[in-house]
């Protein structure tokens, strides 16, 4: 209820922002302003992550989408590194498949490859922040995100997702970790180097 009523409040306040940005976003595109699609939540149940869209559907000759870097918008870059791509994620709180503070939602390509340790980072609703993002975010390695993620499923309470929500506002500000060193965009999961499920 508290996400609810929290996410709700929030799409109100950033209306006027969205009215700037759409009409940029788009002529930046050239197309749609918003980008959907597949992930797994809470027990692993599929839904529609929606963001803005930050990157162009430029191809080369063959057909095949250019590299991430290439495609990633001027606009869309100051949006990332504000990280205000994220914030029409709140409609998928307030429609109750995330919360606000909670594991970020991957491919549902990664679901297989999780160990059992890092597959109960689903035994919560992903978030559109989580402690993961606030200790590192796109800087850290996959090992290190997934520990993070089940630590905050361990240590859930009101009182560490206040913190985590607050601390968020501070990186947004500082713009740390947008991305990956030396990337446009994470690197994806290929599996654990770690054999160990426990």
């Amino acid at each position: 209820m508290l996400d609810f009523i929290i996410a709700l409040c929030g799409m109100i306040v950033i209306l006027p922002v969205f009215i700037i940005l759409l009409p940029l976003v788009s002529l930046s595109n050239g197309g749609p302003v918003f980008f959907t699609q597949v992930r797994p939540g809470l027990k692993g149940r599929l839904f529609k992550v929606v963001k803005l869209k930050t990157m162009n559907d430029k191809r080369d000759t063959s057909g095949k989408l250019l590299p991430d870097g290439e495609r990633l918008t001027l606009i869309g870059r100051i949006i990332r590194s504000a990280s205000l791509d994220e914030l029409p994620q709140l409609i998928n709180v307030v429609k109750g498949d995330m919360s606000l503070v909670g594991p970020r939602p991957l491919l549902p390509g990664y679901l297989s490859l999780y160990n059992h340790r890092q597959a109960r980072r689903h035994d919560v609703r992903p978030g559109i922040t989580g402690w993961a993002q606030v200790n590192g975010r796109n800087n850290l390695s996959w090992e290190k995100k997934f520990e993070f993620d089940v630590w905050y499923v361990d240590n859930l309470s009101i009182w560490l997702d206040t913190k985590i929500f607050f601390m968020t506002i501070n990186k947004a500000l500082r713009r740390e970790g947008i991305n990956s060193e030396g990337a446009a965009t994470t690197k994806p999961f290929t599996g654990s180097v770690n054999t160990n499920n426990e």
